[in-house]
């Protein structure tokens, strides 16, 4: 009998440069992300018409395996708990 493995996560943060917010996210998810083992990249959104469009009022936006999981703040204990099911 095998043993399941836990889910595997990817962690995008969507943010902008001279973004504060943005930095106190980044340093929540790299510290949460490095505990963890979960991989995750930072994606510019003034690169991406879209992205700009859909997340200009809300970033920094986190997103778990694509999907939106916080705006404005992350929050250390949901991005846990999240990245623990």
């Amino acid at each position: 009998m095998t043993t399941p493995t836990p889910p595997t996560h990817r962690i995008t943060l969507l943010g902008k440069p001279g973004c504060h917010l943005c930095d106190d996210a980044r340093a929540v998810i790299a510290r949460v992300a490095g505990e963890l083992g979960v991989p995750w990249e930072e994606r510019d959104i003034t690169q991406s018409e879209r992205d700009q469009e859909e997340y200009w009022e809300m970033i920094p936006v986190t997103l778990i395996d694509g999907v939106q999981h916080d705006f404005w703040r992350v929050d250390e204990t949901r991005l846990r708990a999240a990245l623990s099911s």
